[in-house]
């Protein structure tokens, strides 16, 4: 790819523009990625630790816990390092590097949300079933499936993007290697290319988001059958974390990513993608641990084992 092109690395803008007041997004966005992590990091011992928490809804929200964290390592540090950096470059491969990465987690995640509604749907329409429906090789195989389908479709998309020329300007006006301000930089029509994009940002966003939907169809009228005012709030309650990071998840992504790259706008777009790049990663700790009470009490329990040792010790 790089031999088709005469430009040898980008410079990430970014935040640039804003001065001094980077100095204050450095330690803002540091903190919330220091959050981010010890969150996930936490939902991801907890659900291995707690043998409560061995149920295919907390596998995939460890699974999902995991991708979040690598979703946020591809973006997250370099976007500091510029914020504090004079030389906000990166080489023609590396852009191409983080987009990949950055993308195969960004559609597992949403690959993921999926799953997990399908989950609630066996475990509330088919409790009988569940069993059978959800085992932990089905749970294994769909696991596996959003991951190399993320990646396929991540390499795909990445492979549109870069098989294009580049041989005029090199600033990227956003902080990191996204789809849209980097093929606008592209010398050569891209028409073609752009609308495989969109198709793709379809199938990804809306077919998972329409699943979701008719899934919680069924499981709305389901938990209405349910006599007593109490069994339906504990059905409600096992899917409200679900439904709130579904909505944040889904809502950023289709405002950036349905649409052409012909009607980005820079300072809209940084902002949008702020909430689900950073956002996101730290709602879906944050929410489950607040609103679920299993993984409260796993936490208090791991946090508790935790200080009887350094007691002991």
């Amino acid at each position: 790819m790089a031999n088709s092109s005469f430009v040898t690395e980008f410079l990430l803008l970014g935040f640039s523009s804003l001065g001094e007041l980077q100095l204050v997004l450095f330690v803002l966005f540091l903190c919330l990625y220091l959050v981010i992590l010890s969150g996930n990091i936490t939902i991801i011992s907890v659900v291995y630790l707690d043998h409560n928490l061995h149920t295919p809804m907390y596998f995939f929200l460890g699974v999902l816990s995991i991708s979040e964290i690598f979703y946020t390592i591809v973006i997250l540090p370099k976007m500091l390092i510029n914020l504090l950096s004079v030389l906000r470059t990166l080489s023609f491969v590396s852009c191409a590097t983080q987009m990949f990465f950055f993308l195969g987690f960004a559609v597992t995640n949403c690959l993921l949300l999926g799953v997990m509604g399908y989950d609630r749907y066996a475990a509330i329409c088919q409790p009988l079933r569940y069993p059978i429906l959800m085992s932990w090789r089905i749970c294994g195989q769909l696991a596996a499936s959003c991951i190399v389908s993320g990646f396929l479709i991540s390499l795909m998309g990445t492979n549109l993007v870069f098989s294009l020329p580049f041989c005029g300007s090199n600033k990227v006006n956003h902080y990191f290697c996204d789809i849209s301000p980097v093929i606008r930089l592209a010398c050569a029509e891209s028409y073609v290319n752009e609308l495989v994009i969109f198709i793709c940002g379809v199938l990804v966003l809306v077919v998972p988001l329409i699943f979701i939907c008719f899934s919680y169809g069924f499981i709305v009228h389901t938990i209405l059958k349910i006599p007593s005012a109490e069994g339906k709030r504990k059905a409600f309650s096992t899917c409200a974390s679900h439904l709130i990071v579904v909505t944040v998840h889904y809502g950023c992504a289709s405002f950036v990513y349905l649409r052409p790259s012909a009607k980005y706008t820079s300072g809209k777009d940084r902002l949008v993608t702020v909430t689900y790049t950073i956002i996101t990663p730290l709602l879906n700790p944050m929410v489950y641990s607040l609103r679920n009470k299993d993984v409260q009490l796993a936490i208090r329990k791991m946090f508790g084992k935790t200080g009887l040792l350094l007691k002991t010790l």
